[in-house]
């Protein structure tokens, strides 16, 4: 694909949105209401569900989701709810379901795959059949290694969103990693200034002079700058090899035939709405990015 140096990519005219945009309670409403349940969020790494009946709990668009991997090694993502009379199933945030998930109100019991086996007292209810009621399901993808969800009740199918990146990163193996190291932090402003922040390095110089002493903020290129994805590369400068902070290595490259083009580059996306990657020779890190309110992420 062709990358374009940002000064060359430039819309000449364009502006920050209205101040309201990032501070206003009624169009975070919006956003929770038109935007967030609409759309792919990714939820994390595949690998963090590496057995059947491991799980994890994530809350996108304000639902609960248990995402699990099930018997048949299938990835799927249900919503945290009983059919029953609405009680969350799950409360712990990761663990391992030996073969069932029972709810703790009534003991509506359900498979791994979500389909309803126990149902107390039910029996004597004339008509009530168990196939009816199955965990409700969110739709799930996997991509790169990563799990993305979406909890619209009809989704745009995940290939068609994700068109321009299939298959654009796969040469950096991202699917064989693993997570080394993670952190959680509240950043005081609006997600969409996060993006907007970790989108542009204008800023650098002044705030990160480490990052800029080995990726010069000019050296900026991008390929994607339309839809919900921006990114490109920075240029790692000559007498450093990684953005480190002593600029050195910290592992091999990402693959042992990674491009010579690519050995000098560090690469950033921003996926909307909810993720941020940053691809070196010898590292990566995601970033996935939760809205909260009152101004904060």
């Amino acid at each position: 694909m062709p990358f374009y140096r940002t000064a060359e990519s430039y819309k000449q005219g364009a502006r920050t949105m209205p101040g309201e945009y990032y501070t206003s309670p009624a169009i975070f409403a919006e956003e929770n209401e038109r935007l967030f349940p609409r759309s792919w969020h990714c939820v994390g790494r595949s690998s963090a569900l590496a057995n059947a009946g491991d799980y994890m709990l994530r809350t996108v668009a304000g639902e609960s989701l248990i995402i699990l991997r099930d018997r048949g090694s299938e990835l799927r993502a249900f919503f945290n709810v009983c059919r029953h009379r609405g009680t969350r199933l799950c409360e712990a945030a990761k663990g391992q379901f030996s073969e069932t998930i029972q709810c703790p109100y009534h003991a509506w019991t359900y498979t791994i795959d979500g389909r309803l086996i126990g149902a107390p007292q039910m029996q004597d209810v004339p008509g009530f059949d168990k196939r009816e009621f199955p965990l409700h399901s969110a739709a799930l993808a996997e991509w790169e290694g990563f799990v993305f969800v979406n909890v619209a009740a009809d989704p745009e199918p995940f290939a068609g969103v994700f068109a321009s990146m299939l298959g654009r990163l796969t040469p950096f193996g991202l699917d064989r990693l693993t997570v080394g190291h993670s952190v959680t932090y509240e950043v005081a402003a609006n997600w969409k200034l996060v993006f907007q922040n970790y989108s542009e390095c204008l800023h650098c110089p002044m705030i990160h002079p480490e990052l800029t002493a080995v990726l010069p903020y000019q050296s900026g290129a991008n390929d994607l700058t339309e839809g919900p994805f921006l990114g490109g590369y920075m240029e790692i400068i000559d007498h450093a090899h990684s953005a480190t902070m002593s600029g050195r290595a910290c592992a091999r490259f990402l693959t042992p035939d990674m491009p010579v083009d690519d050995r000098r580059r560090a690469y950033y996306y921003s996926l909307l709405p909810n993720m941020l990657l940053s691809i070196h020779p010898d590292y990566a890190n995601y970033y996935v990015v939760s809205p909260l309110p009152a101004l904060r992420t």
